[in-house]
């Protein structure tokens, strides 16, 4: 099945359940189902840099596990945010002890990078809808406009430019990280530039 970004389609969560996964992966919320769209450059570049800096400084303490494009279920809703973090605590095992393949709880923290083609109003409402349910804070980053909006529950989302400090999960606390640090992985050095800066 293949769904627009910029459609929707009304279906049971039952039925939502018995199609085939789709790639990129459909979501569905408030009874409709949307597809995201397939990441690019700057998206995928500040994903992976952002899980692995969020890993790096939580995984070995086993403060909290940041997972990428990873099926939340929750809430009669499926989402699947570009990157999710859960506190160690709350990260669901099976009888093994291992993680487990469904996580059918909310994330603790839901991370969005917004794509040229994404509809920011469907994200933000995505965001708030885990806000609702238990998800204490969310980033919505813009990489074109260089900011990150920070969502809490029960306020006013926040703009954060340049060097702004950035909010994160009382168990990063700290970590000081601010959108200059995140839009800085844009950056790629390339054979001609390295050259110049040897010179």
């Amino acid at each position: 099945m293949t769904f627009s970004t910029h459609l929707s389609y009304n279906l049971s969560f039952e039925d939502f359940f018995k199609l085939p996964e789709t790639k990129p992966a459909s979501e569905y919320i408030d009874g409709k189902i949307y597809q995201k769209p397939m990441p690019q450059g700057k998206h995928s570049r500040i994903r992976t840099e952002l899980s692995s800096a969020i890993n790096n400084l939580s995984e070995y303490q086993r403060k909290a596990l940041a997972l990428i494009e990873l099926r939340c279920t929750f809430d009669a809703s499926s989402l699947v945010p570009d990157i999710a973090v859960f506190d160690w605590s709350r990260i669901p095992v099976d009888d093994n002890e291992e993680i487990a393949n469904r996580f059918e709880i909310y994330p603790d923290w839901i991370i969005e990078i917004l794509s040229p083609d994404q509809f920011a109003n469907r994200v933000i409402n995505k965001i708030i809808f885990c806000l609702k349910q238990g998800t204490k804070l969310g980033w919505l980053i813009d990489p074109d406009d260089k900011s990150v909006m920070v969502f809490q529950p029960n306020q006013l989302p926040e703009v954060k430019y340049d060097q702004d400090k950035l909010l994160v999960l009382d168990v990063l606390a700290d970590w000081q990280v601010s959108p200059a640090d995140i839009f800085s992985w844009l950056k790629i050095e390339t054979q001609r530039g390295a050259e110049l800066s040897a010179e």
